[in-house]
């Protein structure tokens, strides 16, 4: 066997399988809706690196056949189906599942229990902050973290009406209200 080429039929093979298996799961992928495709939080993300590295098995590995990756990509996607719609209708299940919003800057104070508990310094807010535009820090309301990871930054209203930091956690312990 030589390291370099093989032959012919080995790259025939893993062409034709990449090629199917590429439309099985880009077809999976599009039947089980945008939620499938959405920001990931730890559990979009496992099903994510699960799905990738089924197909790196199928187009690599002779021993595994195109119908059994194609089942094991309706598997992941039918198990992130399944814990996504039980986590819109069960709070214990949303829980299990899904972090949080952090609130982590409040009406100009950095919230540093909360920063040092999601592990996140002073410089990586003040990058998001400037990623949304804001050059100052007293046009900042408040900085979350959300549950993929992301940083929400919410600008200073001069009229009151209602709050998007409605289920932040910790919102009033973090500001000490």
């Amino acid at each position: 066997m030589n390291m370099f080429f093989d032959s012919w039929i080995g790259i025939i093979r893993t062409v034709i399988v990449g090629v199917c298996a590429y439309a099985a799961l880009v077809g999976l992928l599009r039947v089980s809706g945008k939620r499938t495709l959405s920001k990931m939080n730890a559990f979009d993300f496992v099903v994510t690196v699960a799905l990738g590295s089924t197909l790196a098995t199928v187009l690599l590995s002779k021993d595994v056949a195109l119908a059994e990756g194609v089942a094991a990509f309706a598997l992941l996607i039918a198990l992130q189906f399944v814990i996504t719609w039980l986590s819109v209708r069960s709070k214990a299940v949303s829980e299990l599942v899904k972090s949080e919003p952090r609130l982590l800057w409040h009406r100009g104070e950095f919230l540093r229990c909360a920063m040092r508990a999601e592990r996140v310094g002073e410089g990586e807010l003040l990058a998001a902050m400037r990623s949304q535009g804001q050059a100052t820090l007293e046009s900042i309301e408040a900085v979350v973290l959300e549950t993929d990871g992301s940083f929400s930054v919410i600008t200073r209203r001069e009229r009151p009406g209602s709050s998007t930091l409605a289920g932040v956690v910790n919102l009033y312990e973090e500001i000490g209200k």
